[in-house]
């Protein structure tokens, strides 16, 4: 079994774009995805139910959308920072691949305040592919 790791975000368009690469990839059979979202610093200290990883619209979003292409869904929660979260669920799940998206950043942003998906693809034991919508 191929295991792929789907960190989302906040932001429908990215979460689409990441279900549906994953969705289109050949042999879907034999691949499961794990769907993973960072909560935020308030949602870390909010009570367990309210901070049920299931509860993020893009991620039931995703894990809907995977499930009617006929797809095995897991959901996990990753912590805080997110780069290090995102690492941590692919070592914990034995992940194979890591298909995420990305904000539109400038290149004096990312080094300023540096970037999730920069961080992951320099530091990922498995391979990463960035999606982008259409408008990227």
């Amino acid at each position: 079994m191929y295991r792929i790791l789907l960190p989302v975000d906040d932001d429908a368009k990215r979460a689409r774009a990441q279900a549906d690469f994953v969705a289109d990839l050949p042999g879907i059979d034999d691949i499961e995805v794990v769907v993973t979202h960072t909560l935020t610093d308030e949602e870390v200290g909010a009570p367990d139910e309210l901070r049920n990883v299931d509860r993020v619209d893009t991620v039931r979003l995703v894990r809907d959308r995977l499930e009617d292409r006929g797809l095995d869904v897991e959901l996990a929660e990753a912590r805080h920072p997110p780069a290090d979260g995102i690492l941590e669920i692919a070592a914990e799940f034995d992940i194979d691949h890591i298909a995420m998206s990305t904000q539109r950043r400038s290149p004096a942003g990312k080094a300023l305040f540096g970037s999730v998906a920069q961080t992951v693809l320099l530091d990922a034991d498995v391979p990463v592919t960035i999606v982008t919508t259409d408008d990227e």
